[in-house]
């Protein structure tokens, strides 16, 4: 498992936008994922959205309960 390295995606993030940075408060970045994190940052690909296929194949593995109470069958 690989390391975060926080304190350079502190200086990044917290950064002035002047810099380089993303000039985010700290509660702003606090508040994002990792993967909120890389993708500002432009590390790495974002995964493409489920097309049509995709979510039919889910809806067939996965349907939803008919047992009432509204919460999916759970």
């Amino acid at each position: 498992m690989r390391r975060i390295d926080w304190a350079g995606l502190m200086r990044v993030g917290l950064g002035r936008r002047e810099a380089g940075g993303l000039g985010l408060t700290p509660a702003e970045f606090w508040r994002l994922t990792p993967v909120e994190l890389r993708i500002m940052l432009g590390i790495g690909e974002a995964e493409a959205p489920v097309g049509r296929a995709r979510l039919e194949a889910l809806m067939a593995a996965f349907p939803d309960g008919r047992t009432g109470g509204g919460n999916g069958g759970c």
